[in-house]
């Protein structure tokens, strides 16, 4: 624990000066700069531990863990968010003494995709900007990142198509989640009453199409490939708005016409961060299972009800259609426990054999809301 330091030369009564008190604040931050680099050199020895023994050097669970731990001890008057954020840079910095990770994203910066990479893995990364969800899934699966950060549900608009279509197709692991906080902005190098356009993604429009009919019912809308070209179009016309994140607006240099727009409050995006890898067991995990069913009467009730006999609770089910197969679908299911524990490998193996094709994308430790 670092010293206290009390004002010095302070007689009994008297209230510090304010140059007392600003020595007395760079005399803790030269300790926590010490403890700091103390915990990154032990980190750096973990590392190395990992690598001799081939275990992955990124554990997105462990670190999990470290933040949980972390905001249990904090009693103010920080806030836990503002001492997550605090470790998950801390961790970020620490991690890239060793190894500078490469995280794809869709693109460019200040998407909500690239804010719940921020969450997960601090700045101290190499983020990665693609055009498309399918290309965030081939960065990963052709090596050329090491992770990627892709949709997976909003709690107004439901599944992310793009997302299951390439879990579906390709070998890859969700080891990670990032339940974002998403907050629509409305962004714009103008005034409102100038507004004749406005620029989103398809699902940021949905989510505001109740705001927008009350306050732009003449507004044309027009669907862009991500919420932050959204916000760089915007900024070259006199007579178009964005919906965005703050941050984009920051980037581009527009004025916040209107804030929380967003018909839903609570309005949330879960992330999947994608890898090669399963995360380790933290005692509050998730497992994500993909499986096809034969075409017939009861199969999808059969299969349903093997996690409720090992008395696994269901946190998510979709179905998707698959390709060229006219009434075949494909469910992916989220369970509660991580894939190692023995009620879910007891699921996992009564699937396998009522199913004809069972895929586990991945174990991951469960994550609150963040943003």
């Amino acid at each position: 624990m670092a010293q206290s330091h009390p004002p010095r030369d302070t007689p009994p009564g008297r209230r510090p000066t304010l140059a007392q008190l600003r020595a007395r604040i760079d005399a803790i931050d030269k300790d926590l700069v010490g403890l700091m680099n103390q915990r990154a050199e032990v980190a750096r020895d973990i590392g190395h531990l990992k690598q001799s023994t081939g275990q992955q050097t990124y554990d997105p669970s462990r670190e999990e863990t470290v933040l949980e731990r972390a905001a249990s001890a904090n009693d103010g008057p920080l806030s836990d968010e503002s001492v997550k954020a605090v470790f998950r840079e801390l961790i970020s910095g620490s991690r890239a003494i060793e190894q500078h990770l490469r995280v794809a994203h869709l693109g460019p910066a200040w998407t909500y995709s690239h804010l719940a990479a921020l969450h997960r893995f601090g700045s101290a990364v190499d983020f990665v900007p693609v055009a498309s969800i399918s290309a965030a899934f081939e960065e990963v699966q052709a090596g050329h990142s090491h992770y990627g950060v892709v949709p997976l549900e909003n709690s107004t608009d439901g599944r992310i198509a793009d997302t299951l279509d390439n879990l579906s197709r390709l070998p890859v692991k969700i080891c990670a989640e990032v339940p974002l906080r998403i907050h629509h902005t409305l962004l714009a190098a103008c005034d409102r009453s100038a507004v004749t356009e406005v620029y989103s993604r398809p699902q940021a429009l949905s989510q505001c199409r109740n705001w927008l009919a009350r306050h732009l019912p003449a507004a044309r809308l027009v669907e862009v490939t991500s919420t932050s070209a959204a916000a760089e179009m915007a900024a070259g016309r006199s007579d178009a708005a964005a919906i965005a994140s703050r941050q984009a607006g920051v980037h581009y240099g527009l004025s916040v016409l209107a804030e929380n727009i967003e018909d839903v409050a609570g309005n949330t995006t879960r992330f999947a961060v994608i890898g090669h890898a399963d995360s380790s067991r933290t005692g509050r995990d998730k497992t994500s299972l993909m499986f096809e069913i034969e075409h017939k009467p009861g199969g999808l009730a059969d299969a349903l009800a093997i996690p409720k006999r090992q008395k696994l609770n269901l946190t998510w089910i979709e179905s998707f259609p698959m390709a060229g197969e006219a009434g075949g679908y494909i469910f992916f299911v989220e369970l509660e426990g991580h894939r190692t524990d023995l009620r879910v490998r007891r699921a996992i193996a009564s699937l396998e054999k009522r199913c004809k094709r069972v895929v586990v994308l991945g174990s991951y430790a469960t994550a609150a809301a963040v943003g």
